[in-house]
């Protein structure tokens, strides 16, 4: 058994140092694609700034230079990995000379808040909604409910928050439109600070689990179709257990197994589909930082931001593998 463990845990990490490694080699060759060289798009942001720049030849090639895109290829790549490893993502070119690792520092409790508080609700949500379509006891109204508000479920979510915006911010100004706190509060560990915060966050939130609750409530409700046919939720039946007993102990807890996969792999998705979002509302998190890197050409910033979301997601399914034989033993048998 100890052995199955280790070769189950080594399979694991091997896999999740792969998953990482060619990530980031793809994040470092994918930016280098575009026609655009982003120095010469730091020139034109200082040049559009209405001033004349004197030798621009000359700071170019300095720039070209100091941010190393005068190396071979194979050199910049080494650098990029080995700095990597350390999370020395070096310099923005659109802030210059801010590290990237300080924007990113700044931006990324922004972006896990958000993403957890609204992914842990989706999650709760579509489950359950999607376990009660199937339940053969629910009443009758809540079966034709629960479809039609998967209406939205088809929309992008930035269609959703602009629709929020519009009825919570505009029309009923319960919310505001945008910011993470307000700007007469100071971002420290208060009642006051932590309320702001709340504030702001609900609008953001609410427009990805409007969206995105009716995935896990469509895919709850697949398992839960195949698990109350299963034997042992009919002998369950047979000997007259309680029916909220039959839902959660034999049906939810089986079919909620892909789920909790899925939950792992949603946290990098999720990251990714907050950039429109966090954009619409001025939020400070990564979504934003990776939307603006995008226009600048910023490929540092870019670079950085894509292999923490990819990290992340990495980790997450990783420590999901580690917890499914807790959860389910037989896995553990299968190595």
């Amino acid at each position: 058994m100890a052995t199955g463990l280790a070769r189950y845990l080594l399979n694991r990490v091997f896999t999740l140092f792969l998953t990482v490694f060619i990530a980031a080699t793809l994040i470092w060759i994918i930016p280098r694609l575009s026609p655009v060289n982003p120095i010469d798009a730091m020139l034109g942001r200082m040049a559009s700034g209405g001033g004349t720049i004197e030798n621009s030849g000359a700071i170019m090639e300095q720039l070209m230079e100091r941010f190393g895109f005068n190396d071979p290829w194979y050199v910049q790549y080494w650098l990029y990995i080995k700095n990597t490893l350390t999370f020395d993502f070096g310099l923005s070119t659109n802030s210059f000379p801010t590290p990237v690792a300080q924007m990113i520092g700044d931006a990324l409790p922004w972006t896990i808040g958000l993403m957890m508080v609204a992914l842990i609700i989706t999650f709760i949500i579509g489950n359950l909604l999607g376990a009660l379509m199937v339940w053969e006891h629910t009443p009758r109204p809540w079966k034709a409910v629960i479809p039609a508000m998967m209406v939205f479920t088809s929309m992008p979510p930035i269609l959703s928050g602009l629709l929020l915006m519009y009825i919570f911010s505009s029309t009923l100004p319960w919310f505001p439109l945008n910011g993470a706190y307000g700007i007469r509060v100071e971002p420290e560990w208060s009642l006051s600070f932590i309320g702001s915060v709340i504030h702001h966050g609900v609008l953001p939130a609410m427009s990805i689990v409007v969206v995105t609750f009716g995935f896990w409530a469509l895919g709850m409700r697949g398992l839960m179709i195949t698990v109350q046919g299963e034997d042992y939720t009919v002998l369950a039946k047979a000997k007259g257990l309680k029916k909220r007993y039959i839902l959660y102990k034999y049906m939810i807890r089986n079919a909620i197994l892909p789920q909790i996969t899925a939950f792992a792999l949603k946290i990098g998705m999720l990251v990714a589909g907050q950039v429109l979002v966090e954009r619409i509302f001025a939020y400070p998190g990564m979504g934003k930082l990776l939307y603006d890197a995008i226009l600048t050409q910023d490929y540092p910033v870019i670079q950085g931001v894509s292999f923490v979301i990819i990290l992340m997601t990495a980790l997450a399914v990783f420590l999901v593998d580690l917890l499914y034989p807790l959860i389910d033993p037989r896995i553990r048998l299968g190595g």
